[in-house]
């Protein structure tokens, strides 16, 4: 179960590192038509994953 939340954890870590190596801010100055994604949707993608990551590290603190 630790190697589990382990992955986990890592694989959260890894995906919100590409969610905030990506600038949703660009996308702001260009017109609505040619947005590839809504960058409010990026926000929150971005403050979903900060909050299960929060949430598996407290798991891996508490331990078993």
């Amino acid at each position: 179960m630790i190697g589990d939340e382990y992955d986990l954890e890592h694989a959260v870590q890894d995906e919100l590192r590409l969610a905030e190596a990506g600038r949703p801010e660009e996308e702001l100055g260009l017109p609505i038509a040619d947005w590839q994604f809504d960058p409010t949707d990026v926000q929150r993608y971005e403050v979903g994953l900060h909050t299960l990551l929060d949430a598996v590290e407290a798991e891996h603190e508490q331990g078993p």
